[in-house]
């Protein structure tokens, strides 16, 4: 997952860069979602709430 991260934040560096304010801002909310969802299982996993086996 952290491998999509950073294509969508390089993806919406790139965007920003050519003038491509959709795509860059598409790309930024889909990396935003992500990091959300890393953080949550992150602390969910340093609470033990959730075992990765």
């Amino acid at each position: 997952m952290l491998k999509w991260i950073l294509i969508l934040l390089i993806v919406a560096a790139v965007a920003s860069l050519l003038g491509l304010n959709t795509i860059s801002g598409a790309a930024l909310t889909g990396a935003k979602i992500l990091i959300g969802i890393v953080l949550v299982i992150f602390i969910l996993v340093v609470l033990g709430i959730v075992a990765i086996a």
